[in-house]
């Protein structure tokens, strides 16, 4: 399959009969976490302001591991395009971050775009959580919706 530009404009690839990120035959690590990474972004650029996905909802459907999703989160560019914030955990809560800090910024952004937070600090993920990328985007984009 061809490489296709994301929202991010990042080459994006899919594989239609798994919705997995395929791996490359040829490279080291770094190409195939730069592809997966690439996927992970394109992905999260889907996500609507004001809404929010969880790092396991976003490896589910690239095809990897939530620790996977967080690691791509953490390694976006300063001021990129890609909207890291909106991913949190299952719990509904910003992560700690690997500095100990606990992500305010993450919550300020978040809360700028109308996330609300409770008392204890988790988001309403029945309310604010991301249903997902649309049938349209799925097949856009390589991914075989029935084996998600």
């Amino acid at each position: 399959m061809s490489a296709r530009k994301s929202p991010a404009g990042k080459a994006f690839s899919g594989n239609a009969s798994r919705g997995k990120a395929t791996t490359a035959k040829q490279g080291d690590g770094a190409t195939r976490r730069s592809h997966l990474y690439a996927r992970i972004y394109a992905l999260v650029c889907e996500i609507p302001p004001g809404q929010v996905a969880t790092y396991g909802q976003i490896a589910r459907l690239i095809g990897c591991t939530a620790r996977v999703a967080g690691f791509a989160m953490a390694a976006t560019p300063p001021g990129g395009d890609v909207p890291w914030q909106r991913v949190i955990n299952s719990q509904g809560r910003v992560s700690p971050r690997s500095d100990g800090s606990e992500g305010l910024h993450q919550r300020r952004l978040l809360v700028s775009e109308g996330v609300f937070f409770d008392k204890s600090g988790r988001v309403d993920l029945q309310g604010q959580g991301w249903a997902g990328p649309g049938w349209e985007w799925l097949d856009e984009h390589g991914y075989d919706p029935a084996n998600q």
